[in-house]
């Protein structure tokens, strides 16, 4: 399977994630997810769920590849930490008011479920590096090349 292939999987898999957990939280527990702020309402439906975490999948897959693609020294780890960030930074609004108890629970699992797909799942392993197979042959060479005769 191609890098883009895998990394297209983990994106569609990160989106599937809050969704997940907003058909949890609204219709089968019956919460409605709102914000008020003022005199208005914002009811939190799947459309936003959904655009949010494919606008922070995207974005992600699209630095990530920056990095590499630019060649910066530990882009891995680089992102990684930039996606930590960023991860800690979307709990802000939590702090304020406008959301009850329930809302800012699920919502923050919908941001938690994103970032425990999208993170190790675009990270991935480096590239041109393969899976260690199975018995240690890649410690072992004298294994592996009597294994090959």
């Amino acid at each position: 399977m191609s890098e883009r292939r895998r990394r297209l999987g983990v994106v569609a898999l990160a989106v599937l994630a809050p969704a997940l957990v907003w058909l949890v939280a609204d219709p089968l527990l019956g919460h409605r997810l709102q914000i008020t702020d003022g005199d208005q309402t914002l009811d939190i439906g799947a459309v936003p769920v959904l655009t949010v975490a494919l606008c922070a999948s995207i974005s992600g897959w699209a630095l990530l590849a920056a990095l590499e693609r630019f060649g910066a020294p530990r882009a891995r780890a680089i992102w990684t930490a930039v996606a930590g960030v960023v991860l800690a930074l979307s709990f802000l609004p939590f702090i304020g008011d406008g959301m009850d108890g329930g809302t800012r629970t699920a919502l923050a699992l919908t941001h938690l479920a994103v970032a425990a797909v999208l993170i190790p799942g675009l990270r991935g392993r480096p590239p041109g590096r393969e899976p260690e197979p199975p018995g240690g042959y890649r410690r072992d060479p004298v294994r592996r090349e009597r294994d090959q005769m």
